[in-house]
């Protein structure tokens, strides 16, 4: 990697410290660590890193506080990592604006593929903006954002306009877990609940279907149960 990313580690156990920054340069990264909060704050004020590995269970305060404060002003790509796997704390962490939420115990290749995903999808918006117009690929998957077209190796697939756009949607934040809460709002402009929850859920199926995807597999689109939807990169 000519250019390496800066990758800034909050996370308070040493073991898991020291792994994550030998996971992290031994596969071309730069990695600086901060153990609490506080010092958070000051390396990313610092260094600006490129993406933020985020531990909730800090010594001084939450770590959801670091990502408050980076949310305020930037957007750079935050990966909370965290042994709290409540389906609420997920949702509430990517509600704030975490980009993933990788609970304890994780692969290395899995956190790998999250940091790829999260700076890939950063790079793009970054890029192209809101909605860009363009293609966006993934494996034989094709969206003509112009056109407002879908292709699977080279067949078009019909979508209903809503269908489109939940697709334009998670395919613009790609590698993004995007929360039932934050689908609804951008696609329906309506409050999360029970009857807005089902309608995404119908359609969630009906995209499925038409893209053969069986449930329960992965196909090009991730579903975390309770929590929300992510479309895989093109870096997993």
């Amino acid at each position: 990697m000519p250019n390496k990313y800066t990758i800034l580690i909050v996370e308070d156990e040493k073991n898991i410290c020291t792994f994550l920054s030998a996971l992290l340069e031994t596969n071309g990264y730069r990695a600086i660590v901060a153990h609490s909060c506080r010092e958070g704050k000051m390396l990313y004020s610092s260094y600006t890193p490129d993406l933020v590995v985020l531990d909730l269970g800090l010594p001084d305060m939450d770590g959801a506080e670091l990502l408050k404060s980076i949310r305020e002003n930037e957007l750079t790509p935050v990966l909370v990592l965290s042994a709290r796997g409540e389906e609420g704390e997920k949702v509430r962490l990517l509600d704030m604006g975490a980009n993933d939420y990788i609970t304890k115990p994780f692969g290395p290749a899995e956190l790998l593929a999250r940091v790829r995903s999260a700076l890939r999808a950063h790079r793009h918006a970054a890029e192209e903006g809101h909605f860009p117009g363009g293609v966006f690929c993934l494996d034989d998957l094709t969206i003509d954002y112009d056109a407002r077209r879908v292709f699977i190796a080279e067949r078009e697939v019909k979508f209903t306009q809503t269908e489109y756009n939940i697709l334009a949607l998670l395919s613009e934040h790609a590698g993004k877990m995007m929360t039932y809460s934050a689908i609804i709002k951008a696609i329906w402009h309506e409050p999360t609940g029970d009857t807005s929850i089902k309608k995404l859920q119908v359609n969630m199926a009906n995209i499925r279907k038409k893209f053969g995807t069986p449930i329960g597999t992965k196909g090009y689109i991730v579903n975390e149960l309770g929590v929300g939807y992510r479309m895989r990169s093109d870096m997993e």
